[in-house]
């Protein structure tokens, strides 16, 4: 494996019922899928949008500053509902067998700059498929930051901390340009022309939120214009800020294992499981604090079984936690703090040459050696 992690190493007979037992449960899920997973997410969807009418009234009277907070928190919360629980979850197609088209993955358009069709491929696609795949994920530092020890150090990510802090003021811009891909198109592996539809889309889908958010409701709020449109900025800010903190928690603590392609070609079910799990991790809390990250804080399970609706990660997670001590494989998790703290430390770290960045861990254990797959089961 690429990350200098220390990784246990399971045979092929292993991995294959790593496999069989992973899909034994994601189908007793899905067949236990009905009215209660139906409810919930109706449920959250009105709040949002009580939330989302609260806010707004609010900032209409936003001269007054109580008003003014008042409203930016509620609309705060609905940012965040409809972003995570809402958006993220239902473009995964977790209720797309509800038959309910306000809740299909295909038809699903958040309030975020991002186009939904666009995120599908670049999340849905590209980031569940290969994740943490280097050269493949491009969830690994966007293009734009250097965040596992395996990425080639140059003088450019001494700015790594500034990079990272300006991408988390701007979570949702840079989540829309992700898939602009800009580093090929500086170093020539694509052409400008290549993104005409995809600058298109941008185009609209930015305008109209801009539009919306620092516009329309500003004009309508009348003598409250000003008050609505900082009230939205901030809105969006807070959005940002805990999207991106959630986002990078899910791969990027120390612990969290890295792969080269090489190592991941002719991969089987099993093996697909076992680095979804080792790639990914968890963040400790109660049921509110689940709910505002969309569930991401069991990104563990939710790498698992992306199209299982969200609400079931809490309750399947002791299961997967016991599979995993079962195989000798880590868990990891742990509080948003502590968390957190280790993303921005390795975000810092890898900023300096490798000479440097390495970790004393790092430093003392040599690169794990794959050991060969014995047989290959589809």
């Amino acid at each position: 494996m690429a990350t200098p992690t220390r990784i246990p190493r399971l045979t092929a007979g292993e991995l294959d019922e790593l496999g069989r037992e992973l899909d034994a449960l994601r189908r007793e899920l899905a067949e236990d899928l009905g009215e209660r997973d139906a409810a919930y997410i109706r449920r959250v969807v009105r709040s949002q949008q009580r939330f989302e009418v609260v806010g707004r009234a609010l900032l209409w009277a936003g001269w007054f500053p109580p008003a003014w907070l008042a409203g930016t928190a509620a609309l705060s919360v609905s940012k965040i509902l409809d972003n995570m629980e809402i958006g993220h979850n239902v473009m995964h197609g977790q209720y797309d067998w509800m038959g309910d088209p306000a809740l299909n993955s295909k038809m699903f358009e958040w309030d975020t700059v991002c186009p939904s069709e666009q995120w599908r491929h670049t999340h849905n696609y590209v980031h569940h498929t290969f994740t943490n795949i280097l050269g493949k994920d491009r969830d690994i530092g966007y293009g734009l930051l250097r965040m596992i020890d395996a990425q080639r150090w140059r003088p450019y990510y001494l700015g790594n901390p500034v990079y990272a802090f300006g991408l988390m003021l701007a979570f949702e811009w840079g989540v829309m340009l992700h898939d602009f891909e800009f580093d090929r198109i500086l170093s020539g592996r694509r052409s400008w022309a290549e993104t005409r539809g995809l600058r298109r889309r941008m185009w609209e889908k930015g305008v109209k939120q801009a539009l919306k958010d620092y516009v329309l409701f500003p004009l309508l709020s009348g003598p409250g214009a000003v008050a609505t449109l900082t009230g939205n900025a901030t809105a969006n800010l807070v959005r940002n800020l805990w999207a991106f903190s959630i986002i990078f928690c899910g791969h990027f603590p120390d612990g969290v294992a890295d792969f080269t392609e090489e190592e991941c070609e002719n991969e089987t079910r099993g093996q697909w499981y076992y680095r979804q799990m080792l790639g990914s991790a968890n963040i400790e809390g109660g049921k509110l604090f689940h709910l505002l990250t969309g569930n991401l804080s069991f990104q563990i399970e939710h790498h698992l079984f992306p199209d299982i609706p969200a609400r079931r990660y809490q309750e399947i997670a002791p299961r997967i936690r016991e599979i995993c001590t079962r195989y000798g494989l880590a868990y990891n998790t742990g509080p948003l703090g502590r968390q957190v703290g280790k993303v921005w430390k390795k975000i810092f770290r890898l900023a300096l040459p490798p000479s440097r960045s390495a970790s004393p861990r790092a430093r003392a254990l040599p690169r794990p050696v794959p050991e060969p797959v014995e047989a290959a089961a589809g």
